[in-house]
């Protein structure tokens, strides 16, 4: 799909891609079978909102909890990933889906922008924190061993010492293994042009770097727990430090990286994580 209906004060995408266009059915099946005869072995459906698919048909209505589960049943070989999802479309019955099919990666962004109400309500983002979590806590219930990561905006208009410490107290409970971080930037055109970019420039920088140490420390605390756990892993190619290793994605969208030289790219293998850093896992191929 294309183009987004929520009109976040701080986004220009409605703006610049219009609103929200779904593609029909087929046409997304089609896609995939090609790329399946292409061997590809992993797909990501996209969407500036994912979740909130609508295609209507004379004689059936799909949404998007009904799009995936119909792709999972269509191509069982295939892996399954998706983004970007909006919190306030995040439903039960596409949890359900995700939980009920192995193909379909346990692993989702949900980004959060911020800890605090006041901001989360300035930014037009159509859901408390409490809302949040409680999405947080679905997705775990049916998916325990699923990997959150987020999106988040340091020093929004009108941001203050508390809704800081409020997005840190945050990123804690919700223990993200991974953060796209980011200091605000004025956009002309939206919402929030019209408001007063009131948070000094070192200060964003300083509440920025507060944000990726924390995450630093979360991604490694997440990441020290799957020592000694198996994991698949989809090949994806050579290691950046050296030829002698490889690097592949497990379910999680963790990345991790084992000794071998002669594995084809797109290869499923199992891995025992023996190590870590913050943004790797270190693994051992086993039979």
């Amino acid at each position: 799909m294309r183009g987004c209906n929520n009109f976040c004060s701080y986004c220009v995408v409605p703006y610049t891609r219009g609103r929200e266009r779904s593609r029909p059915v087929q046409s997304i099946l089609h896609e995939i079978e090609q790329l399946r005869e292409k061997n590809f072995h992993e797909i990501t459906l996209l969407g500036q909102n994912v979740n909130s698919y609508h295609f209507a048909e004379t004689e059936s209505e799909y949404r998007f909890p009904a799009l995936l589960e119909r792709i999972a049943l269509a191509f069982p070989t295939l892996r399954i990933r998706f983004a970007t999802s909006h919190p306030k479309d995040l439903s039960e019955e596409l949890v359900k889906v995700m939980a009920k099919h192995d193909n379909i990666c346990r692993s989702i962004h949900l980004p959060v922008q911020s800890g605090s109400d006041e901001v989360l309500k300035r930014m037009n983002r159509k859901y408390t924190v409490g809302e949040y979590l409680e999405k947080l806590d679905l997705l775990r219930k049916y998916m325990p061993d699923i990997s959150i990561s987020t999106d988040m905006i340091a020093g929004f208009c009108g941001e203050t010492d508390e809704d800081h410490r409020a997005t840190l107290g945050l990123m804690k409970k919700a223990g993200y293994y991974y953060s796209y971080m980011f200091k605000y930037s004025h956009r002309d055109g939206t919402a929030a042009a019209k408001m007063a970019d009131d948070v000094p420039e070192e200060l964003k920088s300083q509440r920025l770097q507060e944000i990726i140490d924390l995450q630093h420390e979360l991604s490694l605390q997440l990441n020290k727990l799957d020592i000694g756990k198996t994991f698949e892993v989809l090949v994806e190619g050579f290691s950046k430090r050296s030829k002698k290793q490889m690097f592949g994605r497990t379910g999680q969208n963790k990345v991790v990286v084992f000794d071998a030289e002669n594995i084809v790219p797109g290869t499923i293998l199992k891995a025992v994580i023996t190590d870590c850093t913050t943004a790797t896992l270190k693994g051992k191929i086993v039979a």
